[in-house]
């Protein structure tokens, strides 16, 4: 084969995966991206701007990746305060299914995003480490990737995107739904930045925390995905602790 053949089939295979990533994103033939880990965080570590500063921050980062057609939400809960019924995380992602990235299936319908019923816990859903993608496509940094003393320093972390970020927010229960009200696991309902005065992890009197999952299945408490423990507290420093950095799980409801 001349080398002029050869360089037109790399020139044609080079269009044909350009082709296949924008399809992908919505294009002619491709499955849409509905589903994504966020790349990066807002940076005020629990205080989010409430849930439509999470939403905005979902909108804005899918935009950036081609995908600002939809209308995205991030995955949180809220606990009732006066004035402020709660909200239920999975009450505001829609119905489902959900695709990643790479057009894999997370999730067909809530039942199997949250195992509903016996069998659907058992055979549960399709998210883990290889399907948990951001935005960019890019699996999130877990628990045994890229080991660094200082990996729980957000003085080295916000510089180092590699260090272990695997938790992600939601003050959620396992099946989607609220917390009750006497303690706190949304840091205030996602406006909070505070740290409890006592040391310690999770929720207890007087200790502001978050309750996060693993995208990647790897992790302290129960490994759930969507409510594995709490946080130290509601700061940038706070949740670093622990491996997060404020990523949310962003799901579009069309």
């Amino acid at each position: 084969m001349s080398k002029a053949l050869i360089h037109a089939a790399i020139l044609a295979l080079s269009l044909l995966a350009a082709a296949t990533a924008r399809a992908q994103h919505g294009m002619p033939g491709g499955t849409p991206m509905t589903f994504f880990v966020t790349s990066k965080p807002i940076g005020d570590g629990g205080n989010l701007g409430g849930l439509a500063g999470a939403d905005a921050h979902c909108q804005n980062l899918a935009a950036a990746a081609g995908a600002g057609g939809r209308t995205w939400r991030a995955y949180l809960s809220t606990q009732d305060r006066p004035g402020a019924p709660a909200v239920s995380a999975r009450d505001r992602i829609g119905a489902g299914p959900w695709y990643n990235f790479d057009g894999v299936m997370i999730a067909r319908d809530l039942a199997h995003l949250h195992g509903d019923t016996i069998e659907l816990a058992r055979l549960g859903n399709n998210l883990n480490k290889r399907t948990g993608l951001t935005e960019k496509g890019q699996i999130v940094p877990g628990l045994n990737d890229y080991k660094h003393p200082r990996d729980t320093d957000w003085e080295y972390v916000k510089t180092t995107p590699y260090s272990n970020r695997h938790e992600v927010l939601t003050g959620s229960q396992l099946d989607g739904r609220e917390f009750p009200p006497d303690l706190d696991y949304t840091c205030e309902n996602w406006t909070s930045n505070r740290d409890p005065e006592a040391p310690g992890m999770g929720a207890g009197p007087n200790r502001p925390n978050a309750q996060i999952g693993f995208p990647d299945r790897n992790g302290g408490g129960n490994g759930s995905w969507n409510s594995s423990h709490g946080t130290t507290g509601c700061s940038q420093t706070a949740l670093v602790r622990t491996h997060g950095v404020g990523m949310l799980y962003c799901f579009a409801i069309n």
